[in-house]
Protein backbone atom coordinates (compact mmCIF):
# COMPACT_ATOMS: atom_id res chain seq x y z
CA UNK A 1 0.00 0.00 0.00
CA UNK A 2 1.21 3.09 -0.94
CA UNK A 3 0.98 6.28 1.40
CA UNK A 4 -1.74 8.25 -0.29
CA UNK A 5 -3.43 5.08 -0.82
CA UNK A 6 -2.86 4.57 2.79
CA UNK A 7 -4.25 8.03 3.71
CA UNK A 8 -7.42 7.83 1.58
CA UNK A 9 -8.34 4.79 3.13
CA UNK A 10 -7.83 6.67 6.58
CA UNK A 11 -10.26 9.65 5.14
CA UNK A 12 -12.61 6.75 4.28
CA UNK A 13 -12.74 5.78 8.17
CA UNK A 14 -12.91 9.16 9.27
CA UNK A 15 -15.68 10.43 7.12
CA UNK A 16 -17.32 7.32 8.41
CA UNK A 17 -17.26 7.86 11.89
CA UNK A 18 -17.58 11.57 11.96
CA UNK A 19 -21.04 11.63 10.08
CA UNK A 20 -22.37 9.17 12.36
CA UNK A 21 -25.00 11.11 14.51
CA UNK A 22 -23.89 11.21 17.96
CA UNK A 23 -22.99 13.35 21.26
CA UNK A 24 -20.60 15.96 19.32
CA UNK A 25 -23.55 16.40 16.50
CA UNK A 26 -26.36 16.86 18.42
CA UNK A 27 -24.19 19.57 20.89
CA UNK A 28 -23.14 21.35 17.62
CA UNK A 29 -26.86 21.52 16.18
CA UNK A 30 -28.72 22.11 19.22
CA UNK A 31 -26.19 25.33 19.89
CA UNK A 32 -26.92 26.64 16.28
CA UNK A 33 -30.67 25.98 16.41
CA UNK A 34 -30.73 27.24 19.75
CA UNK A 35 -28.21 30.16 19.50
CA UNK A 36 -27.48 30.69 15.72
CA UNK A 37 -25.40 30.28 13.44
CA UNK A 38 -22.28 31.56 15.47
CA UNK A 39 -22.60 29.90 18.89
CA UNK A 40 -22.94 26.57 15.91
CA UNK A 41 -19.71 27.51 14.92
CA UNK A 42 -17.91 28.11 18.09
CA UNK A 43 -19.04 24.78 18.99
CA UNK A 44 -17.74 23.28 16.07
CA UNK A 45 -14.41 25.21 16.51
CA UNK A 46 -14.38 23.13 20.14
CA UNK A 47 -15.17 20.03 19.34
CA UNK A 48 -12.14 20.58 16.37
CA UNK A 49 -9.64 21.62 19.17
CA UNK A 50 -10.23 18.29 21.21
CA UNK A 51 -10.40 16.21 18.18
CA UNK A 52 -6.92 17.84 17.49
CA UNK A 53 -5.67 16.76 21.10
CA UNK A 54 -6.63 13.59 20.62
CA UNK A 55 -4.42 13.72 17.08
CA UNK A 56 -1.58 14.55 19.42
CA UNK A 57 -2.06 11.80 22.61
CA UNK A 58 -2.66 8.65 19.48
CA UNK A 59 0.57 10.03 17.62
CA UNK A 60 2.53 10.49 20.82
CA UNK A 61 1.26 6.67 21.40
CA UNK A 62 2.48 5.49 18.52
CA UNK A 63 5.73 6.54 18.44
CA UNK A 64 6.15 5.67 21.53
CA UNK A 65 4.97 1.42 20.50
CA UNK A 66 7.38 2.04 17.23
CA UNK A 67 10.28 2.85 19.27
CA UNK A 68 9.97 1.05 22.39
CA UNK A 69 8.26 -1.95 21.56
CA UNK A 70 8.36 -2.67 17.79
CA UNK A 71 7.24 -5.91 18.58
CA UNK A 72 3.94 -5.21 19.71
CA UNK A 73 3.05 -2.49 16.72
CA UNK A 74 2.30 -5.61 14.60
CA UNK A 75 0.08 -7.57 17.06
CA UNK A 76 -1.72 -3.73 17.93
CA UNK A 77 -2.54 -3.54 13.85
CA UNK A 78 -4.50 -6.72 14.24
CA UNK A 79 -6.26 -6.03 17.32
CA UNK A 80 -7.36 -2.57 15.93
CA UNK A 81 -8.38 -3.98 12.54
CA UNK A 82 -10.68 -6.59 14.98
CA UNK A 83 -12.18 -3.58 16.81
CA UNK A 84 -12.83 -1.75 14.15
CA UNK A 85 -14.85 -4.29 12.50
CA UNK A 86 -16.58 -5.19 15.51
CA UNK A 87 -17.45 -1.08 15.40
CA UNK A 88 -18.61 -1.52 12.06
CA UNK A 89 -20.85 -4.72 12.69
CA UNK A 90 -22.23 -3.10 15.82
CA UNK A 91 -23.29 0.40 13.79
CA UNK A 92 -24.89 -2.07 10.87
CA UNK A 93 -26.98 -3.63 13.34
CA UNK A 94 -27.41 -0.96 15.01
CA UNK A 95 -30.90 1.28 14.54
CA UNK A 96 -29.47 4.85 15.13
CA UNK A 97 -32.33 7.81 15.93
CA UNK A 98 -32.47 10.94 17.17
CA UNK A 99 -35.75 11.64 18.27
CA UNK A 100 -35.47 15.68 19.51
CA UNK A 101 -32.63 18.23 20.13
CA UNK A 102 -32.65 19.93 23.59
CA UNK A 103 -31.68 23.14 24.18
CA UNK A 104 -28.23 24.26 24.10
CA UNK A 105 -26.99 25.50 27.81
CA UNK A 106 -24.55 27.68 26.81
CA UNK A 107 -25.08 31.48 27.18
CA UNK A 108 -21.91 32.67 25.03
CA UNK A 109 -20.20 31.38 21.99
CA UNK A 110 -17.06 31.34 24.14
CA UNK A 111 -18.79 28.60 26.46
CA UNK A 112 -19.96 27.00 23.53
CA UNK A 113 -16.16 26.49 22.03
CA UNK A 114 -15.37 25.57 25.51
CA UNK A 115 -18.33 22.75 26.61
CA UNK A 116 -17.49 21.51 23.08
CA UNK A 117 -13.71 21.39 23.44
CA UNK A 118 -14.84 19.68 26.99
CA UNK A 119 -17.66 17.46 25.70
CA UNK A 120 -14.66 16.06 23.03
CA UNK A 121 -12.31 15.47 25.57
CA UNK A 122 -14.71 13.38 27.95
CA UNK A 123 -15.78 10.94 25.14
CA UNK A 124 -14.05 7.37 26.48
CA UNK A 125 -14.90 6.14 22.97
CA UNK A 126 -12.97 8.40 21.59
CA UNK A 127 -9.64 7.25 23.56
CA UNK A 128 -9.94 3.91 22.30
CA UNK A 129 -10.86 4.67 19.24
CA UNK A 130 -7.54 6.72 18.61
CA UNK A 131 -5.63 3.89 20.12
CA UNK A 132 -7.21 0.99 18.19
CA UNK A 133 -7.25 3.22 14.87
CA UNK A 134 -3.99 5.45 15.02
CA UNK A 135 -1.72 2.14 14.42
CA UNK A 136 -3.37 1.25 11.30
CA UNK A 137 -2.39 4.32 9.35
CA UNK A 138 0.87 5.36 11.22
CA UNK A 139 3.43 3.87 9.67
CA UNK A 140 7.26 3.94 10.30
CA UNK A 141 7.21 2.55 6.54
CA UNK A 142 6.47 6.16 4.91
CA UNK A 143 8.76 7.66 6.98
CA UNK A 144 8.89 10.47 9.97
CA UNK A 145 6.08 9.99 12.19
CA UNK A 146 6.02 13.50 13.32
CA UNK A 147 5.29 14.50 9.62
CA UNK A 148 2.82 12.03 9.24
CA UNK A 149 0.67 13.04 12.18
CA UNK A 150 0.28 16.55 11.26
CA UNK A 151 -1.32 15.54 7.74
CA UNK A 152 -3.63 13.18 9.77
CA UNK A 153 -4.25 15.67 12.97
CA UNK A 154 -5.09 18.30 9.79
CA UNK A 155 -7.48 15.70 7.81
CA UNK A 156 -9.30 14.71 10.80
CA UNK A 157 -9.95 18.81 11.51
CA UNK A 158 -10.77 19.64 8.19
CA UNK A 159 -13.53 16.84 8.31
CA UNK A 160 -15.15 18.11 11.57
CA UNK A 161 -15.12 21.68 10.28
CA UNK A 162 -16.98 20.35 7.00
CA UNK A 163 -19.30 17.63 8.87
CA UNK A 164 -20.19 19.69 11.82
CA UNK A 165 -19.59 23.55 10.61
CA UNK A 166 -21.65 22.51 7.49
CA UNK A 167 -24.65 21.33 9.71
CA UNK A 168 -24.16 24.15 11.98
CA UNK A 169 -24.39 26.22 8.83
CA UNK A 170 -27.55 24.76 7.83
CA UNK A 171 -29.07 23.78 10.91
CA UNK A 172 -32.31 23.85 9.74
CA UNK A 173 -32.04 21.37 7.23
CA UNK A 174 -29.67 19.53 9.44
CA UNK A 175 -32.37 19.34 11.78
CA UNK A 176 -34.66 17.94 9.49
CA UNK A 177 -32.56 14.88 8.21
CA UNK A 178 -31.74 14.19 11.64
CA UNK A 179 -34.76 14.55 13.91
CA UNK A 180 -37.20 12.29 13.68
CA UNK A 181 -36.05 11.08 10.34
CA UNK A 182 -35.60 7.46 11.68
CA UNK A 183 -34.50 5.64 8.30
CA UNK A 184 -32.16 8.65 7.23
CA UNK A 185 -29.85 7.67 10.55
CA UNK A 186 -30.38 4.54 10.42
CA UNK A 187 -29.17 4.10 7.03
CA UNK A 188 -26.44 6.53 7.69
CA UNK A 189 -25.14 4.11 10.58
CA UNK A 190 -24.92 1.23 8.22
CA UNK A 191 -23.60 2.71 5.46
CA UNK A 192 -20.75 3.95 7.78
CA UNK A 193 -20.05 0.47 9.47
CA UNK A 194 -19.75 -0.78 6.00
CA UNK A 195 -16.89 1.24 5.41
CA UNK A 196 -15.73 0.51 8.78
CA UNK A 197 -15.73 -3.15 8.18
CA UNK A 198 -14.31 -2.24 4.27
CA UNK A 199 -11.36 -0.72 5.84
CA UNK A 200 -10.88 -3.03 8.52
CA UNK A 201 -10.17 -6.08 6.57
CA UNK A 202 -7.79 -3.95 4.33
CA UNK A 203 -6.41 -3.08 7.50
CA UNK A 204 -5.96 -6.77 8.38
CA UNK A 205 -4.99 -7.81 5.30
CA UNK A 206 -1.56 -5.47 5.86
CA UNK A 207 -0.89 -6.40 9.34
CA UNK A 208 -1.03 -9.75 8.83
CA UNK A 209 1.17 -9.67 5.52
CA UNK A 210 3.86 -7.52 7.24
Amino acid sequence: MTYSENLWLFFTLLFGIIVVPGMDMIFVLANALTRGRRAGLAATAGIIAGGLVHSLYGAFGVGLLASLMPVLFRPLLVIGALYMAWIGVTLMRSSITVDHLGEAETRSSWEALRRGFVTCLMNPKAYLFMLAIYPQFLRPEFGPLAPQAVVMGAMTAATQLGVYGGMAVAAGSARRLLVGNASATIWIGRIAGMLLMAVSLVTLWEGLMR
